[in-house]
C-alpha cells in the first residue's frame, strides 16, 4: 500500500515555510545584504526560481520573514484594537530569536530592509485606521505604530534596563491610556 501524499496546498505551506525558515536563520547569520535568494533556496533545499515564484524578491521575502505579530481583525472596536496591540508585547519584548532579532537590525541600518520594515507597517496603519474615527485616523494609527515599535527597539536592542525589568503586563498598564486616548474621538 503506498502512502498518499499531503494536498497540494499542504505541500505549498509546507514549501514556503521551509523557505520562511531557511530566509530567517540566513538573515541573522549574515545580514540582510549578504543574503541571497540562491542562499535561501540551498538552505531550504529548493530551486532559486521557487523561492522568486514564492516571494518575487528578496525585499519581500524579508518582509514576509520578518512579520511576526498577526494583523488585528477587522471590525474591532477602539478597546479591542488597543488590546489586540498590546496582547503582541509577548512577542515584542519576550525571548526574539537571533533571526528576528537580526531582521530588526537590518531594518534600521540596510535601505531595502527598511523599505520593507515601512511596507509592513503601511499595512499595518492601514488596518489600525480602519477603526479610529475622524479625518487624523492614519496619523493616529503610525503613533500607536511607531510606540509600539519604539518599545521593541527600546527593550531588545537598546536593552533598556527601565524596559527589561517589568514584565509586559506592567508596561501594557502604563501604555493602555495612551494607546487608548489616540483611538478616542477627534481632537480638535
Amino acid at each position: 500500500m503506498s502512502e498518499r501524499l499531503p494536498p497540494r496546498a499542504e505541500r505549498r505551506r509546507r514549501t514556503e515555510r521551509h523557505i520562511l525558515d531557511a530566509a530567517r536563520t540566513l538573515f541573522a547569520e549574515v545580514g540582510f545584504e549578504r543574503t541571497t535568494i540562491r542562499a535561501v533556496a540551498r538552505a531550504a533545499g529548493v530551486d532559486p526560481a521557487l523561492v522568486m515564484q514564492y516571494f518575487g524578491s528578496k525585499q519581500e521575502l524579508f518582509r514576509h520573514a520578518a512579520e511576526a505579530a498577526p494583523p488585528p481583525e477587522e471590525g474591532l472596536d477602539a478597546d479591542e484594537l488597543v488590546d489586540h496591540l498590546l496582547g503582541t508585547l509577548d512577542t515584542k519584548i519576550g525571548e526574539l530569536s537571533p533571526g528576528s532579532l537580526a531582521m530588526l537590525r537590518s531594518m534600521l541600518t540596510h535601505p531595502e530592509a527598511g523599505a520593507a520594515a515601512r511596507e509592513a507597517l503601511a499595512r499595518q496603519i492601514d488596518r489600525l485606521s480602519a477603526a479610529i474615527p475622524g479625518d487624523d485616523a492614519r496619523l493616529r494609527a503610525a503613533l500607536m505604530a511607531v510606540v509600539m515599535l519604539g518599545v521593541t527597539i527600546g527593550h531588545q536592542l537598546l536593552e533598556l534596563e527601565e524596559l527589561r525589568a517589568v514584565p509586559p503586563e506592567e508596561i501594557a498598564r502604563l501604555l493602555r491610556p495612551g494607546l487608548r486616548a489616540l483611538t478616542g474621538p477627534e481632537v480638535s
